[in-house]
């Protein structure tokens, strides 16, 4: 008993030289691990939209030069995940020669506005992963190509997997979009907003 009580001090100290680093370490992994990456790929500025209401039409081509040359004035051509892709901003049902239709999102919640801004972002993330509660002054929508997404607003939380879309809110609502499923997450993300106002704000769930 005496030499247990003796040594008790030197194990403490041993243990804890053992433990600090480890536990030191841990903060700086997490915040590695759960990561959200968003990088815008393409953007047009508007004067005017077309007739509504309006979709997002997604398509693959071959090679990004002829999704370059199928674009119209309101399409987006973007190379993303190894792949050629178009974004249209249209009325449902168009098609553009050489593509290949991968989606239709929509409608898409109205807006006017002076200008308008589309944007074409490429976000991914680990699970877990999330972005801070923001708000943008028009829509976003979203097509899983990976993983599973979640997107948490005061209307509820909701959930897309990989193949699958998820239509965007209107202008202003708060949200927070995280990487649901057990893989990362890889998707792409369609806005149209307001090109006069801040392209994204902190918002706060009411």
């Amino acid at each position: 008993m005496k030499l247990l009580t003796s040594n008790l001090p030197r194990l403490i100290a041993l243990a804890s030289s053992l433990c600090v680093p480890v536990l030191l370490l841990l903060p700086s992994m997490a915040a590695a691990q759960e990561k959200f990456v968003i990088k815008p790929v393409a953007e047009k500025k508007l004067d005017q939209l077309p007739a509504g209401p309006l979709y997002w039409r997604i398509e693959n081509f071959p090679a990004l030069a002829q999704a370059q040359a199928a674009a119209g004035p309101t399409s987006l051509a973007a190379e993303v995940s190894g792949k050629a892709w178009l974004f249209t901003l249209g009325q449902k049902g168009g098609a553009n020669p050489g593509g290949s239709k991968v989606a239709e999102i929509g409608p898409i919640p109205p807006i006017t506005a002076p200008e308008y801004l589309l944007r074409i972002n490429h976000a991914s993330g680990p699970p877990g992963a999330k972005t801070a509660v923001h708000s943008h002054p028009g829509s976003e929508a979203f097509y899983v190509l990976a993983g599973r997404l979640g997107q948490n607003t005061p209307e509820g939380v909701h959930y897309a997997k990989a193949g699958e879309a998820m239509n965007g809110h209107s202008p202003g609502m708060a949200m927070e979009v995280f990487s649901a499923g057990t893989s990362d997450l890889d998707q792409l993300v369609m806005f149209l907003v307001d090109a006069t106002k801040p392209f994204s704000e902190p918002a706060k769930f009411e």
